[in-house]
């Protein structure tokens, strides 16, 4: 007969968008500490090796003065959902978290949001799974692909899961997609701020 681990006492429920939460906690930590974090083990990298990208260019992710951005949440969910095909609560969610990292009142031409308007329209006529754009396809860079970008709070997120749900035939959200992805990086600037 199997014996049962003894359950640890937990200092805070986990919630839905934890899941997603320690992969771009792992990212932040190794970002600030500049070490690669596995389990339980670290490994120094020196700099010279840490590809020049985005988040050295915004000083790094997370942490105090350091806050997520909406670009960058969305360059999360090309990692945690880019197998996705993209579908039309994706293009309400992708357009919706554009506005709000840009402040325009319109989609802009070439952006992600419009990529997305069409990778969705292109799906809706493929006939195999194959031939759909998925959401890695349109989220990779995305910091790259905005033209301004700003630290995620939870009106961003609030307003991103409207606009997905609104989108969606049954009323829900996907895990790891647009909407939990901006409502993690906003959950993880209110703790960093308080």
């Amino acid at each position: 007969m199997a014996q049962q681990q003894p359950l640890k006492p937990q200092e805070e429920e986990i919630r839905y968008g934890d899941v997603i939460e320690a992969p771009m906690i792992q990212t932040a930590e190794s970002t600030l500490l500049n070490e690669s974090v596995t389990g339980q083990y670290s490994q120094e990298i020196p700099l010279s090796s840490v590809p020049y990208s985005a988040y050295e260019r915004s000083g790094g992710v997370g942490g105090p003065g350091n806050p997520i951005t909406i670009g960058e949440a969305l360059e999360a969910t090309a990692l945690t959902a880019g197998k996705k095909a993209v579908d039309w609560s994706d293009v309400a969610a992708i357009q919706a978290a554009e506005l709000r990292a840009t402040g325009l009142t319109y989609i802009l031409p070439g952006g992600v949001g419009a990529a997305a308007e069409s990778a969705a329209s292109l799906n809706a006529k493929a006939t195999t799974e194959e031939e759909k754009t998925k959401l890695s396809d349109i989220l990779s860079n995305a910091t790259d692909k905005l033209p301004s970008d700003r630290a995620a709070t939870k009106a961003d997120a609030e307003e991103v899961r409207a606009a997905e749900l609104r989108n969606d035939p049954a009323l829900t959200t996907h895990p790891g997609a647009v909407s939990a992805s901006v409502a993690t990086a906003a959950r993880l600037n209110n703790r960093t701020a308080n």
